[in-house]
């Protein structure tokens, strides 16, 4: 955390009193220009809030009590966590909440946090509670506070990595079985969204079929992909080529996979396939041989098979891979004809899935362009 733990109190909106690990970490000067924010307004209370400012990202807790016995029939409070203004704090959230409930529960009980402010003797209990915590958590991410029959159990669990970026070309595909989410657990643009996440829809064609602007459809995938809800897999084609992985010997001695393979690529209402047919699907799949060359040869609906369904789960569990067409402009020999705004596309960065998502081509045209350009290559990786 690399910061202090902080407890402000305010009863009746009278007086200020707080608490701070190290001592006078923040100083009056920026407590005073925040103070709006660590006491907020009622609406605010029992919200996680985190602010950034004067180097500092604080994030806390506030709490009112509502009681005839205090001043004005009301006590605040709020726990905070101070970090340096570039470190990420979202791990820290589920931990200041739980603290403060257990504070609430100690000012409930025996109005610890109320006399803090009278009492030397709880002033030193709240400071060496929050001190232990401090050092726990910086040392260990962990920490367990007994306060007499109280014991609290505090955890800091480590936030998922920032997620991908994601683009035009992606697939999204649920990983989880969409029935287990509740509509209010997403906001009104994911909901829109949900529908059209089948695994085979991009996500320009997404944007275009919910009618929702493609930034925005961008930024809700991505967010499903933070709470690894969804995956993201290439653009299917009969077109595409695709390898098998060292993964795919799993296929052959993991029972549980088989089990679940077998299961996802059957053909619904259909005899179950046998895993040795599938494992030679996957094993035959190579450079040069495209998806409707193998169904070509081994007709995977004779064994109830379905071909779309083997590649999304190949590609999920990462048995196979697919390899991607990347158009390269060559200088053209003839110096009087100017390059055209596609040619300039055609840097090797971008495959033929990027540029017929940005051009708006469909595959064939796209293909049919490059076929005729002799200052066109493609490299296949």
């Amino acid at each position: 955390m690399g910061s202090p733990t902080g407890c402000v109190e305010r009863e009746s909106g009278l007086s200020m009193t707080g608490v701070q690990v190290p001592e006078d970490y923040v100083s009056k000067e920026v407590f005073d220009a925040v103070n709006v924010y660590i006491i907020p307004k009622p609406q605010l209370q029992r919200s996680i809030l985190t602010i950034n400012t004067f180097g500092y990202k604080i994030t806390g807790f506030p709490v009112r009590i509502d009681d005839a016995k205090y001043a004005r029939n009301a006590y605040y409070f709020n726990l905070c966590f101070v970090c340096d203004a570039w470190a990420r704090t979202v791990q820290y959230e589920p931990v200041v909440k739980k603290l403060s409930e257990y504070l609430l529960t100690m000012e409930e009980e025996g109005c610890f946090l109320s006399q803090v402010s009278s009492e030397t003797t709880k002033h030193h209990q709240l400071f060496s509670i929050l001190k232990q915590i401090l050092n726990n958590l910086n040392a260990t991410g962990m920490s367990t506070v007994r306060e007499g029959e109280m014991t609290m159990f505090l955890k800091v669990v480590r936030a998922a990595t920032d997620p991908p970026p994601v683009m035009d070309h992606h697939v999204p595909i649920f990983t989880t079985e969409k029935g287990i989410f509740q509509e209010e657990q997403w906001d009104l643009t994911t909901q829109q969204l949900l529908p059209h996440v089948d695994g085979f829809k991009h996500i320009a064609q997404i944007a275009v079929d919910a009618d929702v602007e493609n930034s925005l459809v961008k930024a809700c995938i991505q967010n499903l992909l933070y709470y690894k809800a969804v995956s993201l897999l290439p653009i299917f084609l009969y077109s595409n080529v695709y390898t098998p992985t060292p993964k795919v010997r799993l296929l052959a001695t993991d029972a549980a996979l088989q089990e679940e393979c077998i299961k996802c690529v059957s053909i619904s209402g259909q005899q179950l396939p046998s895993v040795q047919e599938i494992f030679v699907m996957y094993c035959s799949m190579t450079h040069g041989t495209t998806l409707q060359d193998l169904c070509s040869r081994y007709n995977p609906q004779e064994h109830n098979i379905d071909e779309r369904k083997l590649v999304q789960f190949g590609l999920l569990h990462k048995l196979i891979r697919r390899i991607c067409k990347y158009p390269v402009y060559i200088k053209s020999t003839n110096h009087c004809q100017p390059v055209t705004s596609l040619q300039h596309s055609f840097t090797g960065l971008l495959s033929y899935d990027e540029v017929c998502c940005t051009r708006g081509y469909s595959p064939k045209t796209l293909e049919e362009k490059v076929e005729s350009d002799p200052s066109v290559v493609v490299i296949w990786k």
